[in-house]
């Protein structure tokens, strides 16, 4: 019985549009590589992840010497709703090399593999290719000097950080970035990208921006 409510539940919110957290789209594992419709280009504010999980873990993308801002998270092949994940793929996997290499952007070579894994696979590209491709991405968006200024923790709207990519990004509409926010803090910046690489309108799922009046952002060690 309360499974069957909570599917009925789940069913009105959707045929009202009201979609539960953590209850947006998504895709099964193991679809088709190559398969999607456009890449979401994901930014992370490092002093983010390193108060909420890096620092704890010890990751070295903490450590102050470091001085890690904005992180290309990963590049990700977007359907228009929901999105694949760990795609069956005939490429090797990416060397040591590849993915230490990564990490001067990524900030580990942990995070580099383990896009790869579950996001690369299914862009249909060889390993090679894809960091090619998600260092290209990372190259062609400015981001803002302002937030490696920083030297205090401040609480802003979100909206201020979303103003401030756009500004520094003339060629962007606001619906091609959104910012998002975990545990009240400012977390990523994403941008939609074509296939090729060229800005362009997020989808539905993608496009929702964090709402906070004010988020904390805190500067970089």
């Amino acid at each position: 019985m309360k499974e069957q409510i909570t599917a009925l539940a789940l069913g009105l919110a959707l045929a009202l549009g009201v979609v539960p957290p953590g209850a947006g789209p998504a895709r099964a594992e193991g679809e088709p590589a190559g398969v999607f419709d456009y890449y979401v280009l994901a930014l992370s504010w490092s002093p983010t992840w390193c108060a909420l999980e890096g620092d704890a873990r010890g990751s070295p993308q903490c450590a102050p010497e470091r001085d890690a801002g904005w992180i290309l998270h990963g590049l990700w092949p977007q359907f228009e709703e929901g999105w694949p994940a760990y795609c069956p793929t005939t490429e090797r996997p990416p060397s040591r090399a590849m993915t230490g290499d990564m990490a001067r952007i990524m900030g580990t070579s942990g995070l580099a593999w383990h896009q790869w894994k579950k996001h690369g696979t299914c862009s249909g590209l060889s390993a090679a290719e894809y960091y090619a491709k998600a260092e290209a991405a990372f190259d062609s968006l400015t981001r803002p000097g302002v937030f490696a200024r920083l030297e205090q923790p401040v609480r802003l709207p979100a909206s201020l950080v979303e103003e401030a990519f756009l500004k520094e990004n003339p060629g962007l509409a606001p619906d091609m970035l959104t910012v998002t926010c975990r545990s009240g803090r400012i977390q990523e910046a994403r941008l939609c990208l074509t296939r090729d690489l060229a800005p362009r309108d997020c989808g539905a799922d993608v496009v929702r921006d964090c709402r906070l009046d004010d988020a904390l952002m805190a500067p970089i060690p």
